[in-house]
């Protein structure tokens, strides 16, 4: 079992910054992957970002590139995204996710390719 919890959701005005970030803890797997998701209200869940356990191998989705930056410290099993430049359009909860191991280099981007998840954190951007 791994139990995952989000912070440094809130609500910022358009152009604004956060950072969140996620702690893993419990029975961490080497070479894990790890990612962030989102849900708006009325939507599915779509993803985010992801990063490999090597924390070099990075995938955004087209929606965030060059606005997010994603990274890890495996030392402390911790996952942070830098949110810059934030849009309305980027309200949402966002959800932690956690890959048990596929090897060092593999990101992911489909929320079936995880096995455990956080509880979400809100992040509001007003217009």
């Amino acid at each position: 079992q791994v139990w995952l919890v989000e912070s440094g959701g809130g609500l910022v005005q358009a152009g604004g910054s956060l950072e969140l970030s996620c702690a893993a803890s419990g029975r961490i797997f080497h070479n894990n992957g790890m990612a962030w998701f989102r849900q708006a209200p009325g939507k599915e869940r779509e993803f985010v970002a992801a990063i490999a356990y090597n924390a070099i191998n990075t995938r955004y989705a087209a929606s965030v590139e060059g606005r997010f930056t994603l990274s890890r410290d495996n030392a402390k099993d911790t996952l942070h995204l830098q949110m810059n430049n934030l849009l309305p359009e980027d309200t949402a909860v966002y959800y932690c996710a956690y890959n048990v191991g596929h090897g060092s280099s593999w990101v992911g981007s489909s929320a079936s390719e995880y096995d455990f998840w956080g509880q979400g954190t809100q992040v509001t951007v007003s217009s």
